[in-house]
């Protein structure tokens, strides 16, 4: 006895006469991974891209890259104290927020709470740049040391490489 999987009458995908699809080809309401694409605004840039089916992946993963290599190095700057790490993760965030719904909702959170920072930034000067500067003259001699006791050259040493 072999079983034939037929669509359910339900789905949106069975029905013809359904609007096409931003997102991946299969059903009206798929996503292709990256999460539903936000409305684009009538004669700008992303309506043009997503008025061309063979552009609209290669664009939201691009989007995707671009915002992800901006939260990394935000991510990056944390070793860093100080706000230094807010600018550029708040700029990836926008960035996807330009592309995806998700992240349109993850970046007013966050850009509410760097407003804040920013404000208790505004309200103790003093404090705030002591941190900072304190910060960047740490990673200065820091930066010097690996240069100067060839720190980098040592290790690959000792680890025989």
């Amino acid at each position: 006895m072999t079983q034939t999987r037929t669509a359910p009458t339900d789905h949106p995908a069975a029905d013809p006469a359904a609007p096409p699809s931003m997102g991946a080809t299969r059903c009206p309401h798929c996503t292709d991974g990256l999460g539903k694409p936000r409305p684009a605004k009538p004669g700008s840039l992303r309506e043009r891209i997503h008025g061309k089916p063979g552009l609209v992946l290669p664009f939201r993963i691009a989007v995707f890259a671009a915002g992800l290599l901006l939260v990394l190095l935000g991510v990056a700057l944390t070793a860093l104290p100080g706000p230094l790490t807010i600018p550029p993760v708040l700029l990836g965030l926008w960035v996807w927020s330009s592309e995806f719904e998700w992240a349109a909702r993850f970046f007013a959170v966050f850009k509410r709470k760097a407003q804040d920072a920013w404000q208790h930034a505004k309200q103790h000067p003093v404090s705030s740049a002591a941190v900072t500067v304190g910060g960047l003259a740490a990673a200065g001699v820091a930066f010097w040391a690996v240069g100067h006791f060839e720190l980098v050259d040592g290790t690959k040493t000792a680890l025989g490489l």
